[in-house]
């Protein structure tokens, strides 16, 4: 029977630590509207989409460009006094929010702020800002630090990115030619990437007490290596198979999961039918939902639960698609398919 996750009446435990996805999604649909004041000849389409779109003049490419934070997951690293990999976060998430057009990145740019300039701490911070823009092919432009006393805590900072990309008008990937009758492909995730981090530190920091050296039980991995892993780029993989098969659409799976993202690129009449047992989620993920006692429907809203990145196929393409994946290092894994519908991301449970 399908099943769609509910939205549960009680204050959910994402919201009890400080984050409400339902009045964040209500307010940017006021965003939208302000937004759309602003629109210039060069802007294609709306906010909304992964990436905004700007034709740029003169040549039959659009420019992409998307911008992001680190989130919560920086007091994580100041508590365990490591900050070279947050900026690779930050730019893989940019990555891949364009990538779902089908677009490569051109350009980065950061914005760091903080109430103290530490010059340890932020030379550490863009050594991952460059190792992250090198591997993608990207350059980083320039950006700005910002010190503010007063205004952050001592010892932490904010760290927000924005990427400009390219791609070709007839290559643009826009879901509009997804189908019943798709197959959607998953991507594993390198952990909880940089998404659902307040409900996370809740519950292993503050309910369980965890030090950033203890291990995560069931696993080899210490608190610090778990919440702390790199955000992946699933930039060289994709590339790859957009060279050899058509692609319908495609979801970067951040905050708000499965049900918040992949409709985004929807055609109005399909669903997208996930079968969450066709995938094992990594074990901080079951931990967190069993000591934070959350709903499974919540956990999947909040986390990407194990899959980062979803691609969405004609059925005929999937094997070849999976193989080429897999020539590329990926461990890719059918996840669902698409059905007519409303629009919406779905739970089948089989």
């Amino acid at each position: 029977m399908m099943k769609q996750p509910a939205h549960i009446q009680k204050m959910s435990a994402y919201a009890q630590a400080g984050v409400d996805i339902d009045s964040k999604m209500s307010g940017i649909e006021i965003i939208k509207k302000m937004v759309a004041a602003t629109t210039t000849k060069g802007v294609v389409g709306g906010i909304g989409s992964f990436g905004g779109l700007f034709h740029a003049p003169g040549k039959e490419c659009l420019l992409v460009a998307s911008t992001d934070g680190v989130g919560t997951k920086l007091k994580v690293a100041a508590l365990a006094k490591k900050h070279d990999t947050v900026g690779q976060d930050i730019v893989n998430h940019c990555v891949n929010d364009i990538l779902v057009q089908g677009a490569k990145p051109l350009f980065f740019m950061d914005y760091i702020g903080t109430a103290r300039f530490d010059t340890a701490i932020f030379t550490d911070v863009v050594s991952g800002l460059c190792k992250a823009c090198k591997e993608n092919g990207c350059a980083l432009l320039g950006g700005e630090t910002a010190e503010m006393p007063g205004l952050y805590p001592l010892g932490e900072y904010d760290l927000v990115g924005t990427i400009v990309g390219v791609v070709e008008k007839k290559k643009l990937i826009t879901g509009a030619g997804i189908r019943a009758g798709d197959v959607i492909i998953g991507l594993p995730s390198g952990g909880l990437q940089t998404n659902g981090f307040s409900l996370a530190r809740k519950v292993i920091l503050d309910q369980c007490g965890f030090t950033p050296q203890d291990l995560i039980p069931g696993t080899r991995m210490t608190v610090t290596d778990t919440l702390l892993s790199v955000h992946r780029s699933f930039l060289k993989p994709v590339t790859a198979l957009m060279a050899k098969i058509p692609i319908r659409g495609m979801a970067h799976i951040t905050g708000g999961g499965f049900v918040d993202n992949i409709p985004r690129v929807l055609p109005p009449t399909c669903n997208a039918v996930i079968n969450r047992n066709s995938w094992q989620p990594p074990t901080v993920f079951t931990f967190i939902e069993r000591q934070g006692r959350v709903d499974h429907d919540e956990m999947y809203r909040v986390f990407n639960m194990g899959i980062g990145f979803v691609i969405i196929v004609r059925r005929k393409d999937a094997a070849a698609a999976l193989n080429v994946l897999k020539a590329q290092r990926q461990s890719p894994v059918i996840i669902g398919a698409i059905e007519k519908g409303r629009k919406k991301a779905v739970y089948r449970d089989q």
